[in-house]
């Protein structure tokens, strides 16, 4: 009898605390881990709640796609429906480091989604986005807000695990001072200093995501700012870094940045688009990116949509430290247009802005050639040599020899750079 009133106190007591937290681990969780709770219903109506469940199931299935992520399973997130939950607490018990939480709201034929990233281990909101749509394809509907979503917290869940991905603080250090030194305009030896520093801190820290693809962006940020004296070694490694990268992060935003970049370099404007678009999926206010698609548009004839686009990035970003690119940008394409007058202005303020910028000096000496200024042109010529130290081009033969786009685009420039170019003094062979 003893013996089966213990046996019966046992179960009793495992039956009893079933439901309560298990010992929690002192090991600290994943880096990528979340937990995506269930959606809530604000309007009441078993289609919402429908979509809401669905909503739950198909964002749970897509992080876990992400690689290295770590996601709770749906079984276990829906015993939190409808509680109350401390999310500190419940980001203990799962041994998860994030939550999303979200509502769905129906209003006729409207449907909106709400939704938010929470950080588990302070509580804090990190990130949150407003979806809305028509529900007469509820379907299509889902499907457009699940990826949306999902492709929005792979970025803000990759880039946050990035900052945490160097233990080395040094290279940490090294990488912050790299991101910083980005903010600087463009320079020779600003370039080089960016170089050193995310090479230092790859040096420290050689498993680094971050300081790869970083250190891949400027490699080609310099080659496509005329700013280095080795472009080929430079390319090469870029490509290897991205490589890296891609293969261990196949979404990650700054090496589809630097790969559209280097697409660029190559003359490849339709495969750059792509790259750039994907980095503008996850980021569509990413000005850098915005202003590398404005440029394809023009590569490829689409002169009326890059004006509207690069002047909506000096709107967006009036004191951005590359105004002085924007500048040149709407300069170089009011002057293939032949629009000498409007031009000039806009290749004198990028000037003024960033004195070492080859492109405003380029495209100026050829302005002021059509415009009739020699002197003015012959100096500006004069100048763009001096800053390239030497690495510049002989002849208009030579200068053709380069990419300049579809054949619209580069009969455009044969009219008005060209022909601005010679009369700046440049030979003809």
């Amino acid at each position: 009898m003893v013996t089966g009133a213990l046996c019966l106190l046992a179960i009793s007591t495992v039956v009893s605390n079933w439901h309560l937290p298990q010992p929690q681990s002192t090991r600290p969780p994943p880096r990528l881990s979340i937990v995506v709770l269930p959606f809530t219903d604000l309007s009441d109506d078993r289609d919402g709640q429908n979509l809401a469940n669905r909503l739950t199931k198909e964002v749970t299935t897509d992080l876990s796609r992400i690689p290295g992520m770590f996601v709770i399973s749906r079984n276990t997130a829906f015993t939190y429906e409808n509680k109350f939950v401390d999310t500190r607490q419940m980001g203990r018990e799962l041994g998860v480091r994030y939550a999303l939480e979200g509502s769905v709201q129906r209003s006729g034929n409207q449907v909106r989604v709400n939704a938010q990233l929470i950080d588990a281990e302070t509580g804090a909101t990190l990130w949150a986005e407003r979806f809305d749509g028509e529900v007469g394809n509820l379907f299509a509907l889902q499907d457009d807000i699940t990826r949306r979503m999902a492709i929005a917290l792979n970025l803000e869940l990759t880039n946050r695990a990035a900052g945490r991905l160097t233990e080395h603080s040094d290279a940490l250090d090294y990488i912050l001072r790299g991101r910083a030194a980005m903010n600087t305009p463009a320079s020779r030896d600003g370039f080089a200093e960016r170089v050193s520093l995310f090479e230092h801190a790859l040096s420290l820290d050689p498993s680094s995501v971050e300081a790869r693809s970083l250190l891949a962006v400027v490699l080609a940020g310099r080659v496509l700012h005329q700013m280095t004296d080795s472009a080929a070694a430079d390319i090469a490694h870029a490509e290897d870094l991205i490589g890296q990268v891609l293969s261990a992060s196949p979404d990650d935003l700054r090496a589809h940045w630097a790969k559209g970049l280097l697409l660029r370099l190559a003359g490849r404007p339709e495969e750059a688009t792509f790259e750039f678009e994907a980095v503008l999926a996850q980021d569509r206010n990413l000005r850098d990116a915005l202003y590398q698609l404005g440029w394809c548009k023009a590569m490829t004839g689409l002169i009326d949509e890059a004006i509207p686009a690069a002047q909506q990035l000096i709107h967006l970003s009036p004191r951005d430290p590359y105004i002085a690119n924007r500048y040149v940008r709407v300069g170089w394409l009011h002057l293939i247009q032949s629009d000498i007058d409007e031009a000039i202005p806009w290749l004198e303020r990028s000037r003024s802005a960033n004195p070492v910028l080859l492109d405003a000096h380029f495209f100026l000496a050829s302005a002021y050639g059509l415009k009739g200024e020699t002197d003015r042109a012959e100096a500006e010529l004069a100048e763009y040599r001096r800053l390239r130290g030497g690495h510049y081009f002989s002849s208009i033969a030579q200068l053709a020899r380069g990419y300049w786009g579809v054949p619209k685009t580069r009969a455009l420039v044969e009219a008005t750079v060209f022909a601005g170019l010679r009369k700046a003094g440049v030979p003809e062979e």
